[in-house]
Protein backbone atom coordinates (compact mmCIF):
# COMPACT_ATOMS: atom_id res chain seq x y z
CA UNK A 1 0.00 0.00 0.00
CA UNK A 2 1.39 3.11 -1.10
CA UNK A 3 1.84 5.98 1.40
CA UNK A 4 -1.10 7.98 0.31
CA UNK A 5 -3.42 5.46 0.76
CA UNK A 6 -2.31 4.96 4.58
CA UNK A 7 -3.47 8.54 4.74
CA UNK A 8 -6.79 8.34 6.91
CA UNK A 9 -9.24 10.37 4.53
CA UNK A 10 -11.84 11.12 7.82
CA UNK A 11 -8.85 12.65 9.87
CA UNK A 12 -8.94 15.43 6.98
CA UNK A 13 -12.55 16.83 7.71
CA UNK A 14 -13.61 18.27 11.04
CA UNK A 15 -17.40 16.40 10.57
CA UNK A 16 -17.80 13.80 8.45
CA UNK A 17 -20.80 12.55 5.64
CA UNK A 18 -24.19 14.09 6.06
CA UNK A 19 -23.26 15.48 9.52
CA UNK A 20 -21.77 18.23 7.90
CA UNK A 21 -24.84 19.56 6.43
CA UNK A 22 -25.28 23.15 7.46
CA UNK A 23 -27.77 23.16 10.42
CA UNK A 24 -31.80 22.82 9.78
CA UNK A 25 -32.36 25.87 11.71
CA UNK A 26 -29.83 27.77 9.86
CA UNK A 27 -30.48 26.76 6.51
CA UNK A 28 -34.51 28.20 7.08
CA UNK A 29 -33.09 31.05 8.19
CA UNK A 30 -31.15 31.69 4.58
CA UNK A 31 -33.57 30.85 2.32
CA UNK A 32 -36.28 32.71 3.94
CA UNK A 33 -33.84 35.66 3.29
CA UNK A 34 -33.29 35.00 -0.57
CA UNK A 35 -36.89 34.11 -1.08
CA UNK A 36 -37.13 32.39 -4.01
CA UNK A 37 -39.70 32.41 -6.46
CA UNK A 38 -41.97 29.79 -7.14
CA UNK A 39 -42.49 28.64 -11.01
CA UNK A 40 -45.23 27.01 -12.11
CA UNK A 41 -43.18 24.51 -14.43
CA UNK A 42 -41.87 22.87 -10.87
CA UNK A 43 -44.12 20.32 -9.47
CA UNK A 44 -42.31 19.88 -6.55
CA UNK A 45 -39.02 20.93 -4.63
CA UNK A 46 -39.39 24.94 -4.30
CA UNK A 47 -41.53 25.36 -1.86
CA UNK A 48 -42.65 21.67 -0.90
CA UNK A 49 -39.12 20.67 1.05
CA UNK A 50 -39.02 17.81 -0.96
CA UNK A 51 -35.93 15.83 -1.85
CA UNK A 52 -35.09 17.29 -5.47
CA UNK A 53 -36.92 19.46 -7.78
CA UNK A 54 -39.36 17.90 -10.24
CA UNK A 55 -39.59 19.91 -13.43
CA UNK A 56 -42.60 18.99 -15.68
CA UNK A 57 -42.02 18.30 -19.58
CA UNK A 58 -44.78 16.85 -20.55
CA UNK A 59 -48.08 15.38 -18.34
CA UNK A 60 -46.18 12.24 -18.65
CA UNK A 61 -42.61 13.16 -18.22
CA UNK A 62 -40.83 15.41 -15.56
CA UNK A 63 -37.09 15.75 -15.00
CA UNK A 64 -36.37 14.98 -11.25
CA UNK A 65 -32.98 17.00 -10.07
CA UNK A 66 -30.63 17.67 -7.03
CA UNK A 67 -26.86 17.44 -5.79
CA UNK A 68 -25.23 16.22 -2.90
CA UNK A 69 -22.13 15.78 -1.47
CA UNK A 70 -20.20 15.63 1.68
CA UNK A 71 -16.54 14.84 3.12
CA UNK A 72 -15.47 11.41 3.88
CA UNK A 73 -17.24 9.33 6.63
CA UNK A 74 -14.68 6.00 5.94
CA UNK A 75 -10.82 5.77 5.37
CA UNK A 76 -11.09 3.64 2.49
CA UNK A 77 -11.52 6.05 -0.78
CA UNK A 78 -13.12 3.50 -3.18
CA UNK A 79 -15.79 2.72 -0.11
CA UNK A 80 -16.36 6.40 0.32
CA UNK A 81 -17.03 6.77 -3.51
CA UNK A 82 -19.80 4.24 -3.26
CA UNK A 83 -21.23 5.72 -0.03
CA UNK A 84 -21.31 9.32 -1.36
CA UNK A 85 -22.78 8.33 -5.04
CA UNK A 86 -25.44 6.26 -2.80
CA UNK A 87 -26.66 8.66 -1.01
CA UNK A 88 -26.35 11.16 -3.88
CA UNK A 89 -29.02 9.13 -6.30
CA UNK A 90 -31.14 8.63 -3.29
CA UNK A 91 -33.09 11.85 -3.43
CA UNK A 92 -34.09 10.69 -7.15
CA UNK A 93 -35.52 7.86 -5.71
CA UNK A 94 -37.23 9.29 -2.86
CA UNK A 95 -39.30 11.11 -5.25
CA UNK A 96 -40.34 8.22 -6.85
CA UNK A 97 -37.61 8.95 -9.82
CA UNK A 98 -35.09 6.68 -11.98
CA UNK A 99 -31.86 8.25 -12.01
CA UNK A 100 -30.88 8.89 -15.78
CA UNK A 101 -27.34 11.10 -15.69
CA UNK A 102 -25.00 11.66 -13.00
CA UNK A 103 -21.69 14.31 -12.83
CA UNK A 104 -19.00 14.06 -10.24
CA UNK A 105 -18.70 17.12 -8.07
CA UNK A 106 -15.27 16.71 -6.11
CA UNK A 107 -13.25 18.91 -3.92
CA UNK A 108 -9.76 17.15 -3.28
CA UNK A 109 -6.37 18.49 -1.84
CA UNK A 110 -4.96 17.18 -5.15
CA UNK A 111 -1.35 19.37 -4.44
CA UNK A 112 -0.80 17.40 -1.38
CA UNK A 113 -2.40 14.16 -2.00
CA UNK A 114 -1.90 12.99 -5.91
CA UNK A 115 -3.97 11.25 -8.13
CA UNK A 116 -4.40 7.67 -6.90
CA UNK A 117 -7.00 8.74 -4.02
CA UNK A 118 -8.83 10.75 -6.45
CA UNK A 119 -9.22 7.80 -8.85
CA UNK A 120 -10.39 4.86 -5.86
CA UNK A 121 -12.72 7.38 -4.91
CA UNK A 122 -14.14 8.18 -8.48
CA UNK A 123 -14.02 4.43 -9.29
CA UNK A 124 -16.14 4.09 -6.38
CA UNK A 125 -18.57 6.54 -7.63
CA UNK A 126 -19.00 5.20 -11.03
CA UNK A 127 -20.02 1.40 -9.93
CA UNK A 128 -22.94 2.56 -8.16
CA UNK A 129 -23.95 4.88 -10.81
CA UNK A 130 -23.86 1.93 -13.14
CA UNK A 131 -25.08 0.16 -11.23
CA UNK A 132 -27.83 2.73 -10.92
CA UNK A 133 -28.14 2.33 -14.61
CA UNK A 134 -27.60 6.02 -14.93
CA UNK A 135 -25.25 7.99 -17.43
CA UNK A 136 -21.82 9.09 -15.90
CA UNK A 137 -21.60 12.17 -17.88
CA UNK A 138 -18.17 13.92 -16.40
CA UNK A 139 -18.19 16.46 -13.65
CA UNK A 140 -16.65 19.17 -11.95
CA UNK A 141 -12.97 19.00 -9.31
CA UNK A 142 -12.06 22.08 -7.23
CA UNK A 143 -8.54 21.98 -5.38
CA UNK A 144 -9.44 22.03 -1.92
CA UNK A 145 -7.61 21.01 1.66
CA UNK A 146 -10.37 18.83 2.96
CA UNK A 147 -11.64 16.22 0.70
CA UNK A 148 -15.17 16.32 -0.86
CA UNK A 149 -17.53 14.02 -3.28
CA UNK A 150 -20.68 13.38 -4.14
CA UNK A 151 -22.86 13.79 -7.55
CA UNK A 152 -25.54 15.84 -9.42
CA UNK A 153 -28.01 13.45 -10.88
CA UNK A 154 -30.36 14.24 -13.79
CA UNK A 155 -33.38 11.78 -12.65
CA UNK A 156 -36.88 11.02 -14.93
CA UNK A 157 -40.74 10.38 -13.30
CA UNK A 158 -44.04 10.18 -14.64
CA UNK A 159 -45.32 13.08 -12.24
CA UNK A 160 -48.56 10.93 -11.68
CA UNK A 161 -45.96 8.96 -9.21
CA UNK A 162 -44.19 10.98 -7.71
CA UNK A 163 -43.61 11.01 -4.23
CA UNK A 164 -44.06 13.82 -1.80
CA UNK A 165 -43.39 15.05 1.44
CA UNK A 166 -46.52 16.51 1.87
CA UNK A 167 -48.80 13.15 1.27
CA UNK A 168 -49.29 11.58 4.92
CA UNK A 169 -52.54 10.90 6.01
CA UNK A 170 -53.92 10.01 9.50
CA UNK A 171 -54.09 6.38 9.41
CA UNK A 172 -51.00 5.98 7.25
CA UNK A 173 -48.45 3.52 8.82
CA UNK A 174 -44.71 4.43 8.59
CA UNK A 175 -42.10 2.27 7.42
CA UNK A 176 -38.63 2.92 7.32
CA UNK A 177 -36.11 0.65 4.96
CA UNK A 178 -32.69 0.83 6.71
CA UNK A 179 -31.62 0.94 9.89
CA UNK A 180 -30.68 3.82 11.89
CA UNK A 181 -27.09 4.59 13.33
CA UNK A 182 -24.58 5.58 10.52
CA UNK A 183 -23.71 8.98 12.22
CA UNK A 184 -22.26 7.32 15.25
CA UNK A 185 -21.16 5.02 13.68
CA UNK A 186 -19.00 6.90 11.68
CA UNK A 187 -18.02 9.13 14.33
CA UNK A 188 -16.68 5.67 16.06
CA UNK A 189 -14.96 4.89 13.04
CA UNK A 190 -13.23 8.05 13.09
CA UNK A 191 -11.67 8.23 16.32
CA UNK A 192 -11.20 4.12 16.16
CA UNK A 193 -13.98 3.31 18.35
CA UNK A 194 -15.75 0.73 16.43
CA UNK A 195 -15.15 -3.10 15.59
CA UNK A 196 -14.58 -4.85 12.09
CA UNK A 197 -17.78 -6.41 11.88
CA UNK A 198 -20.20 -3.00 13.19
CA UNK A 199 -17.80 -0.93 10.48
CA UNK A 200 -19.01 -3.19 7.74
CA UNK A 201 -22.14 -3.22 8.77
CA UNK A 202 -22.47 0.04 8.26
CA UNK A 203 -20.91 0.33 5.26
CA UNK A 204 -22.82 -1.84 3.59
CA UNK A 205 -25.87 -0.20 4.22
CA UNK A 206 -24.43 2.70 3.13
CA UNK A 207 -23.67 1.38 0.02
CA UNK A 208 -27.01 -0.41 -0.61
CA UNK A 209 -29.38 1.80 -3.32
CA UNK A 210 -32.36 2.76 -2.37
CA UNK A 211 -33.55 1.33 -5.84
CA UNK A 212 -35.41 -1.04 -5.31
CA UNK A 213 -37.30 -0.17 -2.12
CA UNK A 214 -38.19 3.26 -4.19
CA UNK A 215 -39.25 0.49 -7.24
CA UNK A 216 -41.63 -1.15 -4.87
CA UNK A 217 -42.99 2.26 -3.32
CA UNK A 218 -43.99 3.24 -7.47
CA UNK A 219 -44.91 -0.20 -7.86
CA UNK A 220 -47.75 -0.18 -4.87
CA UNK A 221 -48.81 3.53 -6.06
CA UNK A 222 -47.26 4.91 -2.29
CA UNK A 223 -47.59 8.62 -2.80
CA UNK A 224 -45.75 9.96 0.92
CA UNK A 225 -41.69 9.60 1.66
CA UNK A 226 -38.58 10.75 2.10
CA UNK A 227 -34.87 9.69 2.81
CA UNK A 228 -33.65 9.77 6.35
CA UNK A 229 -30.23 11.73 5.25
CA UNK A 230 -28.26 14.56 7.63
CA UNK A 231 -31.19 15.56 9.86
CA UNK A 232 -32.34 11.88 10.76
CA UNK A 233 -35.43 10.09 11.28
CA UNK A 234 -36.52 13.27 13.61
CA UNK A 235 -35.74 16.14 11.07
CA UNK A 236 -36.94 14.37 7.94
CA UNK A 237 -40.37 13.11 9.38
CA UNK A 238 -40.80 16.55 10.94
CA UNK A 239 -40.74 17.39 7.40
CA UNK A 240 -43.12 14.69 6.19
CA UNK A 241 -45.54 16.01 9.32
CA UNK A 242 -45.49 19.54 8.96
CA UNK A 243 -45.90 19.51 5.45
CA UNK A 244 -48.74 17.46 5.94
CA UNK A 245 -50.51 18.94 9.08
CA UNK A 246 -50.54 15.47 11.01
CA UNK A 247 -48.69 14.05 13.72
CA UNK A 248 -45.99 11.18 13.70
CA UNK A 249 -46.41 8.87 16.15
CA UNK A 250 -43.62 6.63 16.17
CA UNK A 251 -42.93 3.25 18.47
CA UNK A 252 -39.43 3.19 19.94
CA UNK A 253 -39.49 -0.37 20.85
CA UNK A 254 -39.94 -1.21 16.44
CA UNK A 255 -37.16 0.85 15.83
CA UNK A 256 -34.21 -0.98 13.60
CA UNK A 257 -30.73 0.14 14.37
CA UNK A 258 -27.20 -0.98 13.21
CA UNK A 259 -25.03 -3.67 15.16
CA UNK A 260 -23.29 -1.79 17.34
CA UNK A 261 -25.39 2.10 17.45
CA UNK A 262 -26.46 1.60 20.62
CA UNK A 263 -23.24 0.92 22.25
CA UNK A 264 -21.47 3.65 20.20
CA UNK A 265 -23.78 6.42 21.01
CA UNK A 266 -23.62 5.76 24.74
CA UNK A 267 -19.52 5.92 24.48
CA UNK A 268 -19.69 9.58 23.65
CA UNK A 269 -19.57 8.76 19.24
CA UNK A 270 -22.46 11.76 18.95
CA UNK A 271 -21.70 14.01 15.26
CA UNK A 272 -22.66 17.70 15.81
CA UNK A 273 -24.98 17.16 13.57
CA UNK A 274 -27.00 14.85 15.80
CA UNK A 275 -27.20 17.45 19.03
CA UNK A 276 -28.62 20.16 16.51
CA UNK A 277 -30.96 17.68 15.12
CA UNK A 278 -32.29 17.13 18.28
CA UNK A 279 -32.72 20.64 19.53
CA UNK A 280 -34.23 21.79 16.28
CA UNK A 281 -36.90 18.46 16.89
CA UNK A 282 -37.59 19.31 20.44
CA UNK A 283 -40.01 22.17 20.36
CA UNK A 284 -42.56 19.68 18.21
CA UNK A 285 -42.02 16.53 19.81
CA UNK A 286 -42.97 14.90 22.71
CA UNK A 287 -42.01 11.80 24.22
CA UNK A 288 -42.97 9.00 26.82
CA UNK A 289 -41.50 8.62 29.93
CA UNK A 290 -38.95 5.58 30.55
CA UNK A 291 -37.30 5.66 26.58
CA UNK A 292 -33.55 4.92 27.09
CA UNK A 293 -31.90 8.36 25.69
CA UNK A 294 -29.43 6.46 23.20
CA UNK A 295 -33.35 5.79 21.42
CA UNK A 296 -34.40 8.99 21.51
CA UNK A 297 -30.59 10.36 20.19
CA UNK A 298 -30.56 7.87 17.74
CA UNK A 299 -33.56 9.14 16.22
CA UNK A 300 -32.17 12.46 15.77
CA UNK A 301 -28.68 10.84 14.63
CA UNK A 302 -27.63 12.50 11.35
CA UNK A 303 -27.82 9.65 8.88
CA UNK A 304 -25.61 9.01 5.50
CA UNK A 305 -27.35 7.26 3.13
CA UNK A 306 -29.97 6.11 4.77
CA UNK A 307 -33.40 4.50 4.17
CA UNK A 308 -36.33 5.97 2.95
CA UNK A 309 -39.46 6.33 5.11
CA UNK A 310 -42.71 6.15 3.55
CA UNK A 311 -46.49 6.72 4.63
CA UNK A 312 -48.09 4.02 3.33
CA UNK A 313 -51.82 2.90 3.33
CA UNK A 314 -52.34 0.23 5.61
CA UNK A 315 -53.92 -2.38 2.97
CA UNK A 316 -50.75 -1.76 1.09
CA UNK A 317 -48.31 -2.69 4.17
CA UNK A 318 -48.10 -6.11 3.86
CA UNK A 319 -47.35 -5.89 0.19
CA UNK A 320 -44.66 -3.78 0.81
CA UNK A 321 -42.79 -5.77 3.30
CA UNK A 322 -42.84 -8.79 0.74
CA UNK A 323 -41.66 -6.98 -1.76
CA UNK A 324 -39.05 -5.09 0.75
CA UNK A 325 -37.69 -7.99 2.85
CA UNK A 326 -35.61 -9.96 0.12
CA UNK A 327 -33.60 -6.70 -0.21
CA UNK A 328 -33.22 -5.34 3.54
CA UNK A 329 -32.26 -7.07 6.76
CA UNK A 330 -34.69 -4.27 8.63
CA UNK A 331 -37.33 -3.18 7.11
CA UNK A 332 -39.53 -2.63 9.64
CA UNK A 333 -43.42 -0.52 10.66
CA UNK A 334 -41.79 2.03 12.95
CA UNK A 335 -45.10 4.12 13.54
CA UNK A 336 -48.68 5.59 11.90
CA UNK A 337 -49.86 8.79 10.97
CA UNK A 338 -52.49 10.69 13.85
CA UNK A 339 -54.70 13.31 13.38
CA UNK A 340 -52.67 16.56 14.74
CA UNK A 341 -54.38 18.02 18.12
CA UNK A 342 -51.68 20.27 18.70
CA UNK A 343 -48.42 21.81 17.86
CA UNK A 344 -46.52 18.41 18.63
CA UNK A 345 -46.07 16.87 15.10
CA UNK A 346 -44.08 13.97 16.63
CA UNK A 347 -44.50 11.58 19.57
CA UNK A 348 -42.67 8.76 20.79
CA UNK A 349 -44.30 6.13 22.40
CA UNK A 350 -42.18 3.72 24.76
Amino acid sequence: MSEQNEMRLTQMCSCAGCAAKIKAKDLEKVLQAVNYPCDPRALAGQSSGDDAVVVKISDDLALVQTIDFFTPVVDDPFRFGRVAAANALSDVYAMGGTPFTAMNVTCFPIKSMGTELLSLILKGGLEKVLESGAVMAGGHTVEDPEPKFGLAVTGLINPKNMVRKDGAKPGDILVLTKPLGTGVLNTAHKFNDIGKEELEGVLTSMETLNKYSSEAMVSLGIKAGTDVTGYGLFGHGLEMARNAGVCFEFQSSELPFLPGAREAYLRGNIPGGSVANLEYAKPFMEAEDGIAPEVIGLMGDAQTSGGLLMAVNPEKVDALLKLLKPLFAAPKVIGRVKVLEDAKYLRVLK
